[in-house]
């Protein structure tokens, strides 16, 4: 049935079988007229009702919901969590899918991606085409890990405290979160409104007992008296200028990994895994194996968690560089690494920073960059510094396959690459690729 606008087939259903999973969550399918779905809550194999909601008759390709399942695949299961499904919350993609069948997707996606943009097979990229569960993780179908250290609710008109659905700015408001780690929900945020605040982020650190909520409000509102269940620091974003400014509490959460202590101010990076920042740095330290009196570069550094664990394996004669563009996550980084003399920060963007440091050669290079990837120029400065490995450290699959095309045209190749589930229910996924020079032909 044609829908009423004009042009818009939001709202359309069409019955189709589902195709492979695609990167972002979501499967692909094709309507008998040849239409491209990208279909959420369905899995491969399926044959379902697929309830269009974004796209048009000139749409290069439809997103859709599976509102209703005719055939079910082996590997689905009851979501375990109530706010999960269409139209309700959009945190979780893989809620009705089976924790091994989730991995295998995530392997499937990252398979295709290195094809696709690398042009490399898992061989190729030395990767045995496996996702590993963080330590812990490994649950039966219909139980659900509670990893999220830090959840980030949306806040309604009402005040009631939720999660974004998909692609929408639209809350759904929710009394718990099935992922969140123990120590947001042992906060109480769902239980207590939020008058005139546009969201709160609960932030529950897993290297002590320190917790923080961020508060931004509402155009012209104002803060609540903030009682939850547990002592908590209280910090608030300023409607003006976008900082963060403490309330009360301490301004920084300590967060632990490979034997270490890392304050991290408000809104900084960290690893939202519990197990994320040791199982990474275990994989960093096993690719690039360190020798002592080596010199290393660490790129997009954040706190200084990679800048740290090389500079403890290098001993006195080794030297770290770490590069982060966040003033605040720059402060902290030479807070966490006061101790080590050896290790220099400094603040800027990677691509500005590194050639006024005058540096023409490094060892070793760890490089954690955001989303998007570090792009072909910064690839092509990397690779001039000759370092006999590189890790990059990626949490989008396309992203890192696209730099390490890049790598690949300036002389590197994958040694090995690794891929770890610290995402679970969701399409996200964590890779460690060790790069190494393409030996030249004598």
């Amino acid at each position: 049935m044609q829908n009423a606008s004009d042009s818009s087939l939001v709202g359309d259903e069409y019955e189709v079988e589902i195709g492979p999973v695609a990167h972002g969550g979501h499967c692909i399918a094709r309507t008998e007229d040849g239409r491209v779905l990208f279909v959420r809550h369905t899995l491969p194999g399926e044959r379902v009702i697929a309830k269009v909601t974004e796209g048009d008759e000139d749409s290069r390709f439809l997103r859709a919901d599976a509102v209703r399942i005719i055939e079910a695949a082996k590997d689905r299961v009851e979501a375990p969590c109530p706010f999960s499904g269409p139209g309700k919350c959009g945190g979780c993609d893989w809620q009705h899918a089976k924790p091994g069948a989730q991995r295998r997707f995530k392997g499937e996606v990252i398979a295709e991606q290195l094809l696709r943009l690398a042009g490399l097979t898992p061989e190729e990229a030395g990767w045995d085409g496996t996702v590993a569960p963080a330590p812990g993780d490994k649950l039966p179908a219909g139980e659900v890990p509670a990893w999220r250290t830090r959840v980030q609710y949306a806040v309604d008109a009402e005040g009631r405290a939720g999660l974004r659905r998909h692609r929408s700015h639209d809350v759904e408001p929710i009394d718990h979160c099935a992922i969140a780690a123990p120590g947001v929900t042992e906060l109480g945020i769902e239980k207590r409104s939020w008058p005139q605040m546009e969201s709160v982020e609960a932030i529950a650190a897993t290297g002590s007992h320190d917790r923080q909520v961020i508060l931004t409000p509402a155009p012209g509102g104002r803060l609540p008296l903030v009682e939850l269940d547990k002592p908590v620091s209280v910090m608030r974003v300023d409607e003006r200028d976008g900082g963060v400014h403490r309330v009360h509490g301490r301004a920084f959460v300590r967060e632990r990994a490979d034997g270490r202590t890392y304050r991290v101010g408000a809104g900084g990076f960290w690893q939202v895994h519990p197990q994320a920042a040791d199982v990474l740095v275990k994989a960093v330290m096993q690719g690039l194996m360190p020798r002592k009196g080596e010199t290393a570069l660490d790129l997009y550094c954040g706190v200084g968690l990679f800048a740290g664990a090389i500079a403890e394996r290098l001993g006195e004669r080794g030297a770290v560089l770490g590069i982060e563009s966040s003033k605040r996550a720059v402060e902290d980084a030479r807070h966490n690494l006061r101790d080590l003399d050896r290790v220099r920060i400094e603040q800027g963007k990677v691509d500005q920073v590194l050639p006024r440091t005058g540096i023409t050669e490094a060892d070793l290079i760890v490089l954690d960059p955001p989303r998007a990837g570090a792009g072909k120029q910064t690839v092509r400065s990397l690779a001039a510094l000759g370092a006999r490995r590189i890790a990059y450290v990626a949490c989008d699959p396309a992203a890192l396959a696209r730099d390490l095309k890049y790598f690949s045209e300036a002389g590197y190749r994958a040694r090995t690459l690794r891929a770890f589930d610290l995402f679970p229910m969701t399409h996200h996924v964590e890779c460690v690729a060790i790069l190494e020079p393409v030996k030249k032909d004598a």
